[in-house]
């Protein structure tokens, strides 16, 4: 038998050698692409063979590209190499049925409605003749010497084109005034030019979200998101961090401009915009993410004590990050700590915790989970490992946010019978309807949403203990015998069968268990105050149900009402950056008085995460989960074949709705 994984879903198969990848794929559950059943002909299963011994060109392929011309390099038809050895294979967006949901949606006008726009770049219409051999860029600053008396040098490449521009008599310049430098041209078109635009970008470890805006309305004029490629190299922030180590970080690097590249310019496509139109980009992003853009060595990020390159803000040419926007600029957020990063200093500035009277809990869940506590009299922040599981990699029916995935999932805590809720399916699977609205619908696994669901549900219903331990004596057919343990049959059609294992449940409480913890840690660090508000941000954290999330002790218990998903708030903070000099100025000054906490360094991090293993905790009190859910008591199940009955309190089906 020989292993293969498979990137970016991270799903791995044992198959005798001599399997097709495509057959693999399909024995895995993996979302790989075939038209013609495996004959050789559509040329929609093409893979990326990225490590282990790839067999020569088979005579399929070589007729497929006799027909169709070459595949891009790299690439192989799934159905047609052998796998030999242990392999690993990257299968590319265009060869998934069903492309990852990329959910960073930004309501900007109601998000953007307070903001001044008061953008680093301001245009001007100027008609001049030169008839007197004065230099060019002489007569341009005594033009705009009203309005901008002291311009500083002129870059190369605006002075590249500005005799050209200047010639035809009547052209528009743009006056760059970031505050930080002295003014300067940052472009000239030959006649009038209304508009300019910039890029909002939250680049995060799995996915890059961008916004593009009409720097003088302040109007997003579109949104757009890709899967991170750099997945392909690990699906954690480390896992990065030590490829770097053993490869250097150069494809790494390169992975991330491209990807950044091919976003703009699908924004700039969607509006009919032009390249020499941008001036100006906010790049927000972890620290990991931001040395590997710009370029900077993140291997001191991998080890104690963690140290960045760089904590303030990066300003540099488009063109030196391989972004083909001439005249752009891009200006990367502040960094708050060598685990927390720019992303977190944008969603501080978009959610204002800082301006807040009572204490807030802003939690970005993801990979890395970046947490920040407190109020206006001061913020604590820091970074918890808590890994891939809440995205569904590892487990054993995890997957992606992709169409067809469980994202909700409700258990009757009396019959102890689920019912689910499908990405692309608008009936709940109890509902009529569902049978033919998911015809089609690829239903083979479970989001992070539909896991949290899940394990919440399936804890007040008893079926699960305060350990996180599966109850083998549970009344139900759905509770089945794995190995030693036990597992919850959540789904079930045709040849499908989606379960909720033992393993799986570990995985998520050790996940919510780093994430509690360094909440906890930070609530020590500012005193203990007590909790006004939790707000869940990132792709992920919009999607959590608040009630669950509590039921699991994700976070410290408060009033349910309190505990609110705020969306791509990285995107947001980005956005205000980008359009505002005065929010761009507070967004550094306050990510410069943020505390940080290295929860790797802090012994009383794993206390926390110890008694953060217990569902919802082994022993913060929860009035206010209490009293909206019956909550089971906080003891272990029973094992079959113990003496004695085991004592259940039921959840209470309405309040569990």
């Amino acid at each position: 038998m020989t292993l293969v994984v498979f990137a970016p879903a991270g799903a791995r198969v044992e198959v005798p050698e001599g399997t097709t990848v495509l057959a693999a794929a399909r024995r895995a559950g993996v979302d790989l692409d075939s038209v013609c059943g495996g004959r050789g002909v559509c040329g929609r299963c093409q893979v990326i063979p990225t490590a282990g011994a790839v067999g020569p060109w088979s005579a399929t392929e070589a007729a497929y590209v006799a027909r169709r011309g070459p595949l891009a390099a790299g690439r192989r038809l799934g159905c047609s190499v052998a796998v030999e050895a242990d392999m690993t294979i990257d299968v590319p967006p265009d060869s998934q049925v069903h492309r990852p949901v990329v959910r960073k949606d930004l309501a900007a006008a109601a998000l953007l409605a307070d903001l001044r726009i008061d953008p680093t770049v301001h245009l001007a219409y100027l008609e001049i003749a030169i008839d007197d051999g004065a230099a060019v860029d002489t007569v341009v600053r005594d033009a705009l010497a009203d309005r901008h008396p002291h311009l500083g040098p002129t870059p190369l490449a605006v002075l590249q084109a500005l005799p050209a521009a200047v010639a035809t008599g009547a052209f528009t310049v743009a006056v760059r005034t970031d505050g930080v430098r002295p003014p300067h041209l940052a472009g000239v078109w030959p006649g009038f030019q209304d508009r300019t635009f910039g890029i909002a970008v939250d680049v995060g470890s799995t996915t890059v979200a961008g916004h593009l805006c009409d720097l003088g309305t302040g109007a997003v004029l579109a949104s757009a998101g890709r899967m991170n490629p750099q997945i392909r190299f690990g699906e954690d922030l480390m896992s990065r961090v030590a490829h770097a180590m053993q490869h250097g970080a150069a494809e790494l690097t390169a992975a991330i401009r491209r990807a950044l590249g091919e976003l703009a310019g699908e924004l700039l496509s969607s509006v009919a915009a032009r390249a020499d139109e941008v001036l100006e980009l906010v790049v927000v992003g972890n620290p990991v993410m931001h040395h590997l853009l710009l370029g900077l060595d993140p291997t001191p990020l991998g080890v104690a004590p963690f140290t960045p390159a760089v904590t303030d803000p990066v300003r540099v040419p488009a063109t030196s990050l391989d972004l083909g926007h001439g005249w752009a600029e891009v200006e990367t957020g502040p960094l708050l700590a060598g685990h927390v990063g720019a992303d977190t200093a944008a969603a501080v500035l978009a959610e204002g915790p800082h301006r807040a009277a009572g204490t807030r809990v802003l939690v970005d869940v993801g990979t890395n989970a970046e947490i920040v506590v407190g109020d206006r009299h001061g913020l604590w922040a820091a970074s918890s490992p808590t890994g891939p599981a809440f995205e569904g990699a590892q487990l054993s029916c995890g997957q992606r946010a992709t169409v067809g995935a469980i994202e909700r999932v409700r258990i009757d805590p009396t019959t102890l019978e689920p019912r689910v809720k499908v990405i692309g399916c608008e009936p709940w699977s109890d509902e009529p309807g569902f049978a033919e609205a998911s015809t089609g619908l690829p239903i083979a696994g479970v989001c992070g949403s539909g896991v949290v669901d899940a394990i919440a549900e399936l804890f007040l219903a008893g079926v699960i203990d305060t350990d996180g331990t599966i109850d083998g004596a549970a009344p139900t057919r759905r509770v089945v015998p794995d190995g030693r343990t036990f597992s919850y049959v959540l789904f079930e059609r045709g040849d499908t069968r989606l379960c909720v294992t033992q393993h799986d449940v570990r995985a998520i409480q050790l996940a919510k268990a780093a994430l509690r913890a360094g909440i906890e840690l930070l609530l020590d660090e500012a005193g203990r105050p007590e909790v006004h508000e939790v707000l869940l941000a990132g792709a992920f954290g919009a999607h959590l149900d608040p009630l669950r999330t509590l039921v699991l002790g994700l976070v410290p218990d408060v009033p349910v009402d309190r505990v609110r998903a705020v969306g791509n708030s990285a995107g947001v903070g980005a956005l205000r950056a980008l359009l505002s000099r005065a929010e761009r100025a507070e967004m550094t000054a306050t990510a410069r008085q943020i505390r940080k906490v290295e929860t790797a360094l802090e012994p009383r991090f794993q206390e926390h995460f110890v008694a953060a293993m217990a569902l919802p905790h082994a022993s913060a009190p929860i009035p206010h989960l209490d009293a909206v859910v019956s909550v089971p008591e906080r003891r272990s199940v029973r094992r079959p074949g113990g003496a004695g009955a085991r004592a259940r309190r039921r959840g209470s089906p309405r309040a569990a709705d």
